[in-house]
């Protein structure tokens, strides 16, 4: 009998502890924190576009700006990311810590460059590469937190889903919560500053508590301590938001501001008026230069108002000097005004400089007020029981984007519709001197809207554009203003001054023809073959 041969044991097998899976415990605190990390995230660019189209001026340009450096700065730091998975926690507490300071403090640091550099378009490119990093930065590291909530790589697929489904309803919950919570009740200061703060804690929150174990001492103390901070500097900068804007605003407009106000559709600046003239400015442009108003004014209403005028229509004018202009003629029965702003007529209704500049126009019976975009306004009056013998458009410069379907073909089609037979139609349509494209692509508009024109301008003094609240792209043409008077085609209104027009201070016939020869001066081959701009192609 052959014994069987002795075989040794097999070793004892190592119990592998595997981690306790936590579905719940894990993945649903990441996704609240990634729904409120992209609700944060939309509102810094946000912020930016808004108060970039602010300062600057044309926010389709600032919002393509903002947008695109955003999106190309997420791809770097979803790279540069990559090196962090490892620690993927930690990386994440410090990139929140990072962007609750960074885009919490943008709007004020923006504001900042432009009050006291007066140039705020590389510190938008800045924020702009900056934020878009470290929101980029964010996707990978959720994802390696989101996968340890239980998920195995074979629902790689699910954990996506989940992570981008957060992610958008995010998104949408910041858009719609920066136009409608944070702007009116906060301000874009303030409500930088406070989204900062709520993105630091959700962050911070996530990591020192559901990722605890992950982190080391020396880690956890790191992100304690650069939460503390975050946290301190945005509550400083909240506690001194009023102070700084006031300083700003000095830096901006001079010593001397009088009002500044927000109505809830933009900021309205008075300075000046102690015994002397005001100025008005609407988000941060000259809109009425108290000591020199007069030659706009002069110069827009007075060469329409020859002629028949019973009936006067102003789009725009929510200030009261072009219908203080109108209302010099006694056989003007009616005017109305249709103004966006109710808060730009409050205020010149009640303040007493203002007042006494527009010589009280508001209160003159013959005068009504009709509150609305003027587009749509029109768009609503249609058909009229009455129509106006005079439509005088005081609206924005042209230049600006917001503005552009106030100078469209279809905006001066609702505007002949409008108009009596005899009628006449006066824009203005900034300077031909400085920006001659947009003055002639006005008239080009109103020529395919079925008006003849006759271009005339007004020269303002100079220095009229001194203080740095002025020097925007819109702005330029402060002094040299351009105007365009129109009729039914084809005959062109006749362009003078009627006999019974009332003493005027800068405008005479004959200066009348100078400046329409100067105008004219500016006419080229290129400028007549412009196209007109229409509501689906803007040209300006």
């Amino acid at each position: 009998m052959i014994d069987p041969p002795l075989t040794a044991p097999p070793p004892p097998q190592r119990a592998v502890r595997l981690p306790p899976e936590r579905p719940r415990a894990v993945r649903y605190p990441v996704l609240a924190v990634v729904f409120v990390c992209a609700a944060c995230g939309l509102v810094y660019e946000l912020e930016l576009v808004a108060l970039a189209s602010y300062l600057i001026g044309d926010s389709v340009t600032q919002a393509s700006v903002v947008l695109s450096v955003m999106v190309f700065a997420m791809g770097v730091g979803s790279l540069l990311a990559k090196r962090l998975r490892c620690r993927a926690a930690v990386g994440f507490g410090l990139v929140e810590c990072a962007l609750a300071l960074i885009g919490g403090c943008s709007a004020m640091v923006l504001y900042a460059a432009f009050a006291w550099l007066g140039e705020a378009r590389y510190v938008l490119v800045a924020f702009s590469l900056a934020i878009g990093v470290l929101i980029g930065a964010e996707i990978p590291l959720l994802m390696s937190l989101i996968q340890r909530g239980g998920r195995r790589e074979q629902d790689a697929a699910g954990t996506v889903a989940d992570l981008f489904a957060a992610d958008y309803v995010g998104a949408l919950v910041g858009g719609l919560a920066f136009p409608f919570l944070l702007l009116p009740w906060l301000g874009q200061l303030t409500g930088a500053l406070v989204t900062g703060a709520v993105n630091a804690v959700a962050g911070g929150a996530l990591v020192l508590w559901l990722f605890r174990r992950d982190l080391t001492p020396r880690s956890r103390w790191l992100l304690v301590g650069a939460n503390l901070a975050v946290l301190a500097a945005l509550g400083t900068a909240t506690a001194l938001a009023d102070d700084f804007e006031g300083a700003a605003r000095r830096a901006v407009y001079g010593a001397d501001v009088r009002v500044a106000v927000h109505t809830s559709l933009q900021e309205v600046v008075v300075t000046g008026g102690h015994g002397g003239a005001p100025d008005l400015f609407l988000d941060g442009r000259l809109r009425v230069g108290g000591r020199d108003e007069f030659r706009y004014h002069e110069a827009l209403v007075h060469p329409a108002m020859n002629g028949r005028r019973a009936r006067v229509l102003i789009l725009g004018g929510g200030d009261g000097l072009a219908a203080r202009e109108v209302l010099r003629y006694p056989d003007v029965r009616a005017v109305t005004i249709v103004e966006l702003d109710p808060g730009v007529v409050r205020l010149v209704r009640t303040d007493p400089a203002l007042a006494t500049l527009n010589g009280q126009a508001f209160r003159d019976p013959r005068v009504t007020v009709a509150y609305g975009d003027a587009f749509r306004w029109l768009r609503a009056a249609r058909p009229l029981p009455e129509r106006y013998d005079v439509v005088i458009s005081d609206l924005p410069d042209p230049g600006l984007t917001a503005g552009a379907k106030l100078y469209s073909e279809e905006f001066y089609g609702l505007v002949s519709g409008v108009l009596a037979d005899g009628g006449r139609l006066v824009v203005h349509a900034g300077s031909a001197a400085v920006r001659p494209r947009a003055y002639w692509t006005v008239d080009a508009t109103l020529r395919a809207a079925g008006f003849a024109t006759r271009p005339y301008g007004a020269a303002g003094p100079a220095g009229a554009a001194a203080t740095r609240a002025t020097r925007s792209a819109q702005d330029r043409d402060a002094g040299q203003w351009g105007f365009l008077l129109a009729a039914p085609a084809p005959v062109p209104p006749a362009l003078g001054l009627d006999p019974a027009a009332p003493r005027l201070r800068s405008l005479t016939a004959r200066s009348l023809a100078t400046a329409e020869a100067r105008v004219e001066g500016t006419r080229t081959g290129e400028t007549a073959a412009l196209p007109p701009s229409t509501l689906v192609h803007p040209r300006y």
